[in-house]
């Protein structure tokens, strides 16, 4: 018997971006939320690739590392590039 655990899934590239964009707004959300400089934070966390820049409130610090360093530099960027 097979359930979707071993099944291969298959995303576009604009679906991961799309995805990636969408945590960094929620972890963004989340570090304001908590009194934190979010800018900084992120900085910090990219920077040095320690998870405790970034709060466990809201599920953020899971959401930020479900996603590699260099996808969350990649995304802002491409964010930045299109302003």
């Amino acid at each position: 018997m097979s359930d979707a655990s071993d099944r291969t899934m298959r995303f576009s590239a604009e679906e991961l971006k799309n995805g990636t964009s969408e945590i960094i707004h929620e972890v963004y959300k989340a570090l304001e939320e908590k009194g934190y400089d979010p800018v900084s934070q992120i900085v910090g966390y990219l920077m040095s690739g320690d998870p405790t820049y970034i709060t466990s409130h809201n599920n953020a610090r899971t959401l930020i590392r479900s996603v590699t360093r260099d996808a969350l530099v990649e995304e802002l960027v491409r964010g930045y590039i299109k302003k």
